[in-house]
């Protein structure tokens, strides 16, 4: 333990250390060309500093397309409006939400692009608007000196001991399939075969998020660009365990007897396959194995049970397979500079999950409307007071309320960048009136800017201080506004900071009052999304859209879940999000076997699906869990009796229905023998009524 602490300090250090060399060439650089306003340059390799390579790049890249597409509408809004100063305000609002409403809907490093080029407009056109004949030199001063701050973050980070993307991918890759094993074990060894998914599993769909954003890392990374095939394929396996873990600690939870037994010869396969999943081995072998527990006679309940069971064990095993040899590729590749394209899928029985996304349109909208109206009232009061350094009050409000925008809650970072803030400006107050009169040299300046710097990049690579930290190197280095000969004036120095704290403060108090609400509201809008996808799946109206509804509804559930923690919602609480991911593969598989059936066989299936639609229709009517009536339970019963011997792989699926719905109830009788003598435990509903 203490040797990965040391580990992380180093590697935290190393990059400190990488990001001040950066800053330092790129103020050099700035310097020596005379650029208007060499800071910039040091301020942007704090903005795109990465502690891996390929991260670096493509930030790099992105924020320079989003500062010349800001740049550029500076030079064609600010002399089109410069006589209607209200109406130009209007434009810059617009154009800043806009831009950052795209820029939400793409959760890729690329969503860069849109929301700087949307900020940039203000922080380029608003301190220049009193000489519109210079705003052409001022946006090319502005893009060259991010470019130069740009490129030398990205020379550094990728000469100076670069981190790979491929290396951070084998390690998150490694983490998830320890924290999967785990729970498998639980499943495995009997603690977690319950019906209902812990909300701690669940967490398992939003750490797929991190991982998407290292996979899309990967074509900026030279040393891992060629393993970016084989990540996107171990995502899909990752997910896809997801609903099959949770589908096998159902199965098993169904088998056990009184005394918790399960059926002869099973225990001691999944005591192997849990091994497996730990310690990796021979995963035809123990494919071979499950098969000669499949049940001679399936046609009894306990029997489709055992036969359900066994058939998710086997998927897991060879989705398991599967993402040991990607990673293994994955490693191979990163360490060779070129992927195996000889790898070949041991899991072949279903198509992975589609990587699909789900965006609640409403609730971007309105964010991206308060950043609108929140920009356009700060430019009002600017013009109103005639506030000389208003400019910096209007940017800053601007900037505030977009990088916050996409979070539920974004007033206390706000608070937190309005309190930095103020610390930064203390602390560029002293270097600009306390130390750098003394200064006389370039290497003096380079060794007094050394310690808050060094201590800065310390924090940004940890999450919870990342963009806190970056915000206070940038405003550190803006406010002490360095230039070529010293020339410091207290009252500008007061002016523009007191700008640039009351444009945060503006924005939290805006916040504050147009975005009172937390996480509930995302979070039942998430819900009521998942069930209204359920009903028109089930209706067939969405038949062009099934590949790519289990892919959203994880991805759903990866947005939801972190959200339930946060909330104290009892009725949301009850969400089991993976059992409603079994029913949308269930409903995309039974609408696929509906037409290998026979007439009476697929009128019931249609029946069927006509009940789940009806279910899933009445929750989103009524925003609330109802339960699953006793006919839909009828005609699930109906509809295995239907399919008969032939329909095997209808039975599983209508199976996998009946025990989400009726985890509790009594296996179907007429022409099944179900083992009355075998009564089941006790066990939360996953999605049953209060």
């Amino acid at each position: 333990m203490n040797g990965a602490v040391a580990l992380r300090s180093w590697r935290d250090w190393l990059f400190s250390g990488k990001a001040f060399l950066a800053s330092m060439l790129a103020l050099y650089i700035a310097l020596a060309f005379d650029l208007p306003r060499p800071y910039w340059a040091m301020a942007a390799v704090y903005v795109v500093a990465n502690p891996l390579a390929g991260a670096t790049s493509s930030k790099g890249l992105y924020r320079a397309l989003g500062t010349l597409i800001g740049a550029s509408a500076a030079v064609f809004f600010v002399p089109l409006f410069i006589n209607a100063p209200e109406l130009l305000s209007l434009v810059v609002a617009l154009w800043t939400g806009c831009l950052l409403y795209i820029s939400m809907l793409d959760p890729t490093p690329r969503s860069y692009v849109f929301m700087l080029a949307g900020y940039s407009l203000p922080l380029i056109a608003l301190p220049d608007v009193g000489a519109p004949e210079a705003i052409f030199d001022t946006a090319l001063a502005r893009s060259e000196e991010i470019i130069i701050g740009i490129t030398c973050a990205s020379v550094v980070g990728a000469v100076v001991f670069p981190t790979s993307v491929g290396t951070a991918l084998s390690a998150r890759i490694t983490t998830w399939l320890d924290d999967a094993a785990s729970w498998a074990d639980e499943i495995l060894r009997g603690e977690g075969a319950i019906p209902a998914t812990p909300l701690r599993r669940q967490k398992l769909a939003a750490d797929i998020t991190g991982l998407d954003l290292v996979i899309s890392q990967l074509a900026y990374d030279a040393a891992a660009r060629d393993v970016e095939r084989h990540a996107r394929e171990v995502r899909g396996r990752l997910l896809m365990l997801l609903p099959l873990f949770s589908s096998l600690a159902d199965r098993l939870h169904a088998l056990k007897d009184a005394e918790g037994r399960l059926p002869a010869g099973l225990a001691p396969v999944l005591l192997d396959v849990a091994a497996f999943l730990k310690h990796g081995g021979d995963a035809d072998d123990l494919t071979a194995r499950i098969a000669e527990l499949e049940p001679d006679d399936d046609a009894d309940w306990e029997g489709m049970i055992l036969s359900s069971a066994l058939a998710r064990l086997t998927e897991i095993v060879n989705l398991w397979q599967d993402c040991l040899t990607l990673r293994a590729e994955i490693a191979k590749g990163h360490a060779s500079g070129q992927a195996s394209s000889r790898w070949r899928p041991a899991f072949r029985h279903r198509r992975v999950v589609a990587r699909s996304r789900h965006y609640d349109h409403g609730l971007l909208l309105f964010s991206a409307g308060s950043v609108v109206v929140g920009t356009f009232l700060a430019s009002l009061i600017w013009i109103s007071i005639g506030w000389a350094n208003g400019a910096g009050f209007v940017m800053m409000t601007a900037v505030a309320c977009s990088f916050f925008a996409a979070l539920d809650r974004p007033a206390p970072l706000i608070r937190s960048m309005f309190i930095w803030c103020a610390v930064s400006l203390v602390i560029s107050g002293i270097y600009l009136f306390g130390i750098l009169p003394l200064i006389h040299d370039y290497e003096m300046l380079v060794l007094v800017f050394a310690p808050p710097f060094l201590l800065l990049g310390l924090m940004i690579p940890k999450p919870q201080f990342n963009m806190l930290a970056m915000l206070l190197a940038v405003n550190t280095a803006s406010f002490v506004a360095l230039q070529n000969r010293y020339g410091a004036d207290f009252v500008t120095f007061a002016n523009e900071g007191i700008a640039a704290s009351s444009g945060v403060g503006f924005a939290l108090v805006w916040t504050l009052i147009t975005r009172p609400f937390g996480a509930e509201i995302a979070a039942r809008r998430l819900a009521l999304a998942g069930w209204a996808d359920l009903a028109e799946t089930a209706a067939g109206s969405r038949r062009r859209d099934q590949d790519r509804l289990a892919g959203r509804m994880l991805d759903r559930l990866g947005q939801l879940v972190p959200r339930l923690a946060a909330i104290e919602d009892r009725e949301l609480a009850k969400i089991d999000g993976y059992a409603e991911v079994r029913i949308g593969f269930n409903i995309i598989e039974l609408q696929k076997e509906r037409g290998r059936l026979g007439s009476e066989a697929a009128e019931a299936v249609d029946a069927v699906l006509a009940g789940v639609s009806e279910l899933y229709r009445e929750r989103v009517a009524s925003g609330r869990l109802v339960e699953p009536s006793a006919t839909l339970c009828t005609r699930i019963d109906e509809a295995l009796a239907a399919a008969g011997a032939r329909g095997r792989e209808a039975r599983d699926v209508l199976v996998g229905l009946r025990r989400v719905f009726f985890p509790e109830t009594p296996g179907p009788s007429g022409d099944y023998a179900p083992r009355e003598s075998l009564p089941r435990e006790t066990a939360p509903l996953p999605m049953a009524a209060e």
